[in-house]
């Protein structure tokens, strides 16, 4: 087999993620790779922490990028806060909550499910009704922006139904960040992760993640070492931190760091707010489309994510050969659905740089060609 250079054509990328990646994030993952350890190194690393709190609007110390992606910034909000014999409260309206379950069991600790129908947010009366019913419970967790199926759930009201059955909250929010309004510190949220590749437009590979001091608190006061060496955050908290020095603890992914400081600096030049006016906005102008060729939203509009766009395949239309015919004819990727919803459903993605009016209109040229 004769192996030669491999490269990608150029693609839109209207999926669930990865979404597109702007020239300017592109040109700083091509910079010169330095030391994990180079002072200049050191101190983009502080400048990447100084970002993602104003990403995640928080004022929290303990606030990095996980050297893995937004699976592992999971995991590692779950085995440093989650120990054997735990009680957890997982709340489960798509994949990705079942997916917190199984880190819940994983670590040895019992998940209570709460489960609202695929396309539903979370209900926060069933969640009340369950922290009553488990007072042993110490944490509840819960997807902020459901990336199976396009729906937003109430991670305020959700948050202060914890605190006031004294549990701390482990979220996701791995589509949110950057797209729609995540504030950490106003909304008292104590263990969020996020991923690179999503409404921050960077490169696959890197999660965000931020921990209140109740949820450091909580993993200095462990009666068991967590389970994951690499994933432990109080070997990785000497990493990020220490006035311009650092212990060694793995390599750093150099280059991708560089993408995430540029894809950090984009959204802190827009401005959050204007971020999330143009994720709404854009998500406006695809919804006219749509709905002029007949698809229907998934979602009731209150609680829809505009910057993942889950809708149903019209009757009698082939799933695959639309998603083929898009990628192979226009270069254009949209989503599948997802366990209950795979065949069913489509996710049309408007994550960070992909969220522009020439993508809508290709997406539209697009679908009305090969629909006919």
């Amino acid at each position: 087999m004769t192996i030669s250079r491999f490269i990608p054509p150029q693609r839109t990328l209207m999926g669930p993620g990865p979404s597109d990646v702007s020239p300017r994030v592109l040109q700083a993952l091509s910079q010169p790779t330095i030391g994990h350890l180079d002072p200049l190194f050191v101190g983009m690393m502080d400048e990447v922490k100084a970002l993602l709190q104003y990403a995640f609007q928080t004022e929290n110390a303990f606030t990095i990028a996980v050297s893995a992606p937004g699976s592992a910034g999971m995991e590692a909000c779950f085995v440093n806060l989650i120990e054997a014999g735990d009680t957890v409260i997982v709340c489960r309206n798509g994949v990705f909550g079942d997916r917190m379950r199984e880190n819940v069991e994983r670590c040895g600790a019992t998940a209570v499910m709460v489960d609202d129908e695929w396309g539903k947010p979370v209900d926060p009366a069933k969640v009340e009704q369950a922290l009553r019913d488990n007072p042993q419970a110490s944490v509840l967790a819960f997807v902020h922006a459901e990336t199976s199926t396009g729906a937003l759930s109430d991670a305020k009201t959700l948050s202060a139904l914890a605190r006031e059955h004294d549990c701390l909250t482990i979220v996701d929010a791995v589509t949110s960040l950057g797209g729609v309004p995540l504030l950490v510190d106003e909304w008292q949220l104590d263990a969020v992760y996020s991923g690179s590749q999503k409404c921050l437009s960077c490169v696959p590979g890197l999660s965000p993640v931020t921990f209140s001091p109740k949820a450091v608190e909580k993993m200095q006061k462990r009666d068991q070492k967590v389970q994951s060496w690499f994933l432990d955050q109080s070997l990785v908290l000497g990493y990020w931190s220490g006035e311009g020095k650092r212990s060694y603890h793995h390599t750093a992914p150099v280059n991708s760091l560089y993408a995430l400081h540029e894809s950090l600096l984009m959204l802190q030049q827009e401005g959050l707010e204007n971020a999330w006016q143009r994720h709404r906005d854009m998500h406006e102008l695809l919804k006219l489309e749509l709905e002029a060729l007949g698809i229907e939203f998934l979602v009731e509009a209150p609680h829809r994510l505009p910057q993942l766009n889950a809708v149903a395949i019209p009757d009698g239309i082939d799933d695959a050969n639309v998603r083929s015919r898009l990628l192979n004819e226009y270069n254009l990727e949209i989503g599948a659905g997802l366990g209950a919803l795979a065949g069913k459903a489509w996710r049309i993605g408007l994550m960070g740089y992909t969220a522009r009016k020439e993508n809508i209109a290709l997406c539209a040229k697009a679908l009305k060609d090969v629909l006919g």
